[in-house]
């Protein structure tokens, strides 16, 4: 796997708009994990509250999750008991959001309860409160995370506040994820719902700007360029150095599809999957690359 796309993709299959059955997404989880592009997916995302369906579904076999809470710090004590009831599920991050008040409270409750090596996505908005939102995450080794769509339009930031998020992280070296809504790697247009959708290739170029010291107009231009050669034209031109730096502040998107961000990075020359030998191609194709089912 070409590093800069290493756990690029948190599997969120059990949230819209795909919303699929555990008995469905746990499989093609597993499924992802024995592909050629298994570095892409990350952790499987999970509700505290579907624990037991997953430990059942997953009938023992170890699987790494992140595990949302969205109830805020008051349920995260419970969340977390709950999961010691489930050896199987490995927790390898926590996504919860911000409380009203008392910010720091939350920080110091993420690092009595969480094992050292675990982090914490607290999710600020993404908009013009970001910039006092972050700065309770400064020094910590809990991470941000941006909300850059849902169900509904108002979901759905605009570029001039997803840069100002993006910048208000960048500027204090507290990295990210993005969340919803991000699927696809260029900007476009739902034809069905109508909804505005970011691309994820440009949050990469947005973040990439900002850690180089980018206004706000630069960086507002990046996430609203929609032609693909151009995007990935800048985005081959970042050099490895800079791209080992985007990423370790653009952490990761949390996607209801592998299929559809895969695809994107394949079609645009991004990623290539590997050249089949005449022996493998008289098995499954699925082993090389698995084409989206819509």
């Amino acid at each position: 796997m070409n590093p800069p796309w290493h756990g690029l993709i948190d599997d969120a299959a059990l949230f819209p708009p795909e919303e699929l059955p555990m008995s469905e997404a746990v499989p093609a989880h597993f499924t992802h994990r024995q592909q050629w592009y298994a570095d892409l997916a990350g952790p499987f995302v999970v509700p505290a509250t579907r624990l037991l369906q997953l430990s059942r579904e997953s009938a023992g076999r170890p699987i790494r999750v992140n595990l949302t809470v969205p109830g805020g710090p008051p349920a995260l004590a419970a969340a977390l008991q709950d999961l010691q009831r489930y050896p199987g599920v490995q927790l390898a991050g926590l996504e919860i959001p911000v409380a009203d008040s008392a910010p720091g409270d939350l920080v110091a409750q993420l690092d009595r309860r969480l094992p050292p090596e675990t982090k914490a996505y607290v999710e600020i908005p993404a908009d013009g409160r970001a910039a006092a939102a972050v700065d309770f995450l400064i020094g910590s080794r809990h991470q941000a995370k941006l909300r850059t769509g849902g169900t509904v339009a108002d979901a759905f930031p605009t570029e001039d506040d997803l840069a100002v998020a993006i910048m208000a992280c960048a500027a204090r070296g507290v990295p990210f994820k993005c969340t919803a809504g991000l699927h696809h790697a260029i900007p476009h247009t739902d034809r069905q719902t109508g909804f505005e959708h970011h691309g994820f290739l440009n949050v990469l170029l947005a973040t990439a700007a900002a850690l180089d010291g980018a206004s706000h107009t630069a960086v507002t231009g990046l996430l609203a360029e929609r032609n693909a050669e151009t995007v990935a034209a800048k985005a081959r031109a970042l050099t490895d150095h800079g791209l080992t730096a985007v990423r370790h502040m653009f952490t990761s998107i949390g996607s209801c599809s592998i299929h559809d961000p895969l695809d994107d990075l394949i079609s645009l020359g991004l990623l290539a999957p590997p050249v089949p030998t005449p022996a493998s191609k008289k098995g499954n194709r699925d082993d090389l690359v698995a084409a989206d089912p819509a």
